[in-house]
């Protein structure tokens, strides 16, 4: 079964113009492809974007087969108007039929009220909409519907419609269109899903300042939606507009108070703008809602060494080793024990990140450093050919040679024991 009618509905559904060719018509099928894609459809209208791009798919093949079949491998103006006209006096036809049934019908219906009045209280009525938004994309605004068309037959019937926008006339799906009635105003949850429909469009092109301004509009439809936010956040931190982000994400954590999602967000923004007080405020926040997640640990811990909280950057480190100890964080944890003092502590925690990769290079080379301050130096040596042997490192090879310096009689002492 062809569900696409005629030339004439295979042009449009593609958005292509007379004359063409096979190169044309791949053109416009990836370029419809691209707007109708299923995995880029909004929720819930998945089924309306696939259905419809099985439509723009056997047009295309319809109209490449023609134009391969047809003289010099174009089609010309001529061909789709004639084309055109045969489908008109086609559906001429098929509309008589159907007028003609509808009036046999209506004799009956009006047969049937005279002789059984109350057989039926269901109204007969019509509405026709023009104005309509198009669903799948919102930043199109209220467009003029054009035409209504159809496409298959039986039960495979898919509706679509030619709307003009201010972007240009679009292809739109049915189940994708939503008409405006501009008498009542729109629900706040209807704006709310256009605006970050919207949004997310912007963020894929790669436009977070244009994301941003449209989630503002959402944002003011539904001050507390913890979704609006968190994407305002997001949109506001990639448009590099650090201020306008930390308020977002000040109104996201009043929204979400039991989620350490906001408060991650906060902690890397404040950093981002040199905030590091706030930045480790809300790194602490983060992990007392999710008190077992290791990361949020090291990462209070981290923040809390750039502010030279040496303590405080040891216990959050300690907890976080307990929980899932990472080569990072055992150096941060050797720093901070070498910052206060601690070198047994600082040794423990470089030789448990050594053994945690033994191929990680920064590893080596921190427990080299800790054993020279010990009288452990042959094992410092040791580190040292390993850290070196993983890469060049100058520091490594400069402790090496003024350890072996050092104490060359106790080392060759210990070799002989």
């Amino acid at each position: 079964m062809n569900r696409v009618l005629d030339l004439e509905q295979a042009m449009l559904l593609l958005e292509l113009e007379a004359p063409f060719d096979q190169r044309s018509v791949q053109l416009a099928r990836r370029r419809m492809a691209k707007r109708w894609h299923p995995d880029i459809a909004p929720p819930g209208r998945q089924h309306e974007h696939q259905r419809h791009l099985q439509a723009i798919n056997e047009a295309a093949d319809q109209l490449e087969q023609l134009a391969e079949t047809s003289r010099g491998g174009r089609v010309s103006r001529n061909a789709v108007k004639v084309s055109a006209a045969a489908a008109r006096r086609a559906r001429e036809e098929a509309g008589r039929r159907a007028y003609e049934e509808e009036q046999r019908a209506r004799a009956a219906a009006a047969d049937r009220e005279r002789h059984d009045p109350f057989g039926s209280r269901v109204p007969d009525h019509s509405v026709v909409h023009r104005y309509a938004r198009c669903l799948s994309y919102p930043e199109w605004g209220v467009g003029t519907v054009s035409g209504i068309y159809f496409s298959g037959d039986g039960d495979d019937v898919q509706q679509w419609a030619r709307v003009s926008f201010a972007v240009g006339v679009r292809t739109i799906p049915a189940g994708s269109l939503q008409f405006v009635d501009f008498s009542q105003p729109d629900a706040a949850a209807d704006r709310v899903q256009r605006f970050m429909t919207a949004a997310q469009h912007a963020l894929a092109e790669g436009d977070p300042e244009l994301a941003a301004q449209r989630l503002v509009y959402a944002r003011d439809a539904e001050p507390s939606n913890s979704a609006v936010l968190r994407l305002l956040t997001a949109a506001f931190w990639q448009a590099g507009n650090l201020p306008a982000a930390a308020r977002a994400v000040r109104d996201w954590a009043r929204v979400d108070t039991d989620r350490p999602t906001p408060e991650r967000f906060a902690s890397r923004i404040y950093e981002d703008m040199g905030a590091y007080d706030l930045a480790a405020d809300a790194a602490a926040r983060a992990a007392d809602r999710a008190p077992a997640d290791a990361s949020a640990w090291e990462r209070l811990g981290r923040l809390r060494l750039r502010l030279m909280d040496r303590a405080g950057a040891v216990t959050a480190l300690e907890r976080a080793r307990l929980m899932g100890p990472t080569v990072e964080g055992l150096l941060d944890l050797a720093l901070a024990y070498h910052l206060v003092g601690d070198v047994g502590a600082e040794v423990s925690a470089a030789e448990a990140a050594t053994r945690l990769d033994p191929g990680s290079q920064p590893a080596w080379s921190s427990y080299a450093h800790a054993l020279a301050r010990t009288d452990r130096l042959r094992e410092c040596l040791e580190a040292c050919r390993r850290a070196l042997a993983l890469g060049n490192d100058p520091e490594v090879a400069d402790l090496m040679q003024r350890v072996e310096t050092a104490g060359p009689h106790e080392l060759a002492a210990r070799s002989a024991a």
